[in-house]
């Protein structure tokens, strides 16, 4: 491929991922969905305008430690700190839960695989994509509604929080263990090892940035130095840890989480990822996603993919939920509220796909499910609210 003809492909990339993207907020769908379908379109499953390359890869790599990097900014630890116990055991019921029904839905499908094997890692992992979740639909519906500085909206958003950060510390165990030369312990030994290291080099560069953020408010040098550190991070994590560059970056950003100028560091990382490397990163989601494969059964799998995913969201953090005494209907809301999905559950997948976890046809079950909980959550949650005000009325 000549060289310049990459200047090419970003342009179309950013071009149809911009327009589909807003067609999606019209149509009252996260944007990245848009994105998602821009790739497909554009990709050689459909018009062929753009062909997957190592140039692209490494673009839609750096978008997805970006975007990691930005999750972690957007930590608010005092309020993880606060809601504690409670939002706690609802995450790990709500990771649990899934985790469980996706590895049986794939063996439901493809037979039981025995422990250890390939199969078994590839089923474990549907449990993983299943895992995460993504709260900004529903806190938008909370808003609206005046609901999200109650007791039910700030559980919701506590518990995602700390359903995304164990299903990164899952998804580094189920990557460690998948390696043939990897044994239990050497897993469990270096995924310790690297949080220990984290939680001493964290501390340190903490202190660091607070002193610098408070000599130099609101310069370009701190996200520029918070950008390296993320890289960092993203290098070290991988490097001498085995762990995946997204949990490196996920751990650089709730480290500057709360310094002062946080969401300055925030707002200068969101310019580069929401104009170039977010939008190839989503578009290159749909430039894998191969539907010339997709077969009747693929489609079954990812029909029952989006049920076991919404279900087993509303069940296990409901369940829990209901033993931390909460009512019957908080307990819906709060099952609702965590079923939505969208950028950590592509980010999961698409490490799969790196891999050799997942192959591409099986994002279609990923997209579907994205889709699906976008649009019904809201929709859900306002009967939900709406049915409290006909009881109170009553």
């Amino acid at each position: 491929m000549e060289t310049y003809s990459i200047f090419k492909d970003l342009a179309i990339i950013i071009i149809f991922a911009k327009i589909f993207g807003i067609l999606a907020r019209k149509c009252k769908a996260p944007q990245v969905v848009g994105e998602i379908i821009a790739g497909l379109l554009i990709g050689p499953s459909l018009l062929g305008l753009v062909q997957q390359s190592d140039f692209l890869t490494r673009m839609a790599e750096i978008g997805v430690v970006l975007l990691m990097f930005s999750a972690g900014l957007e930590t608010n630890l005092k309020e993880l700190m606060k809601t504690g116990p409670v939002a706690f055991l609802i995450a790990c019921s709500g990771v649990f839960v899934p985790l469980l029904g996706g590895a049986l839905l794939y063996m439901g499908f493809y037979g039981a695989a025995p422990w250890g094997s390939e199969e078994f890692y590839k089923a474990v992992f549907m449990g993983v994509i299943m895992t995460a979740t993504s709260v900004s639909i529903t806190v938008q519906s909370l808003k609206e509604m005046g609901k999200l500085k109650g007791k039910v909206g700030t559980t919701i958003l506590s518990a995602a929080i700390i359903d995304d950060v164990i299903g990164i510390i899952v998804l580094t165990f189920v990557i460690g263990f998948k390696n043939p030369q990897s044994n239990p312990g050497s897993v469990v030994l270096s995924t310790v090892l690297f949080f220990i290291t984290a939680l001493v080099a964290g501390f340190i560069v903490y202190k660091v940035f607070k002193k610098l953020d408070e000599r130099y408010p609101h310069t370009q040098r701190i996200p520029i130095l918070g950008l390296a550190l993320c890289f960092f991070f993203a290098y070290a994590a991988e490097a001498y840890f085995g762990i995946a560059d997204i949990t490196g970056a996920y751990v650089a950003g709730i480290v500057l989480c709360s310094i002062r100028d946080s969401s300055y560091i925030d707002r200068k990382m969101e310019v580069s990822s929401y104009i170039i490397f977010g939008p190839v990163f989503f578009a290159s989601i749909g430039l894998k996603t191969s539907i010339n494969n997709v077969s009747i059964g693929i489609l079954l799998f990812s029909l029952g993919f989006v049920i076991v995913a919404l279900f087993t969201k509303i069940i296990g953090c409901g369940l829990m939920a209901k033993v931390c005494r909460f009512s019957y209907q908080d307990c819906l809301k709060i099952g609702v509220g965590m079923m939505t999905r969208g950028e950590v559950a592509l980010i999961v997948a698409q490490k799969g796909l790196s891999v050799g976890l997942l192959t591409p046809e099986y994002f279609t079950a990923v997209i579907l499910l994205i889709i699906v909980s976008s649009i019904s959550t809201p929709i859900i949650l306002k009967l939900l609210y709406a049915k409290d005000k006909e009881t109170a009325a009553a």
